[in-house]
C-alpha cells in the first residue's frame, strides 16, 4: 500500500512531467502556425466587426438627422397663425353671460 507522501510525490513528478511536455507542444512550430492562424482569424473577425459598427452608427446619425428635420418641420407647421384685424373692424369683447 502506498502511503500519502508517495502519493503525494507521484502526483507532483507525473505533474512535472505534463506540464514539460505541455510546454513542448505549445511552443512547437505547428504549435505557433495554430497560434498564428487563430490571430489571422480574429482580427478578422474584429475588421468584420468595426465595419458593421461603422454602418450601424452612420445609420444611427442618419436617423437622428432626419428626425431633428421631422421635428422642426412640425414646429413650423404647428405655430399659432396671428391674424390681423383691420383698423375699421374691430373684435366685440365677449362677455361672460353670452358664452
Amino acid at each position: 500500500m502506498m502511503t500519502s507522501i508517495g502519493k503525494g510525490a507521484l502526483l507532483f513528478f507525473g505533474g512535472v512531467l505534463f506540464g514539460t511536455a505541455g510546454i513542448k507542444v505549445l511552443s512547437s512550430k505547428d504549435a505557433k502556425k495554430a497560434y498564428t492562424h487563430c490571430t489571422a482569424a480574429v482580427l478578422r473577425a474584429k475588421d468584420s466587426v468595426m465595419k458593421t459598427v461603422t454602418t450601424v452608427q452612420e445609420n444611427a446619425e442618419d436617423i437622428y438627422a432626419e428626425a431633428k428635420q421631422i421635428n422642426l418641420d412640425r414646429e413650423e407647421n404647428e405655430k399659432p397663425v396671428e391674424l390681423e384685424l383691420e383698423p375699421e373692424e374691430k373684435a366685440e369683447p365677449v362677455e361672460k353671460d353670452e358664452v
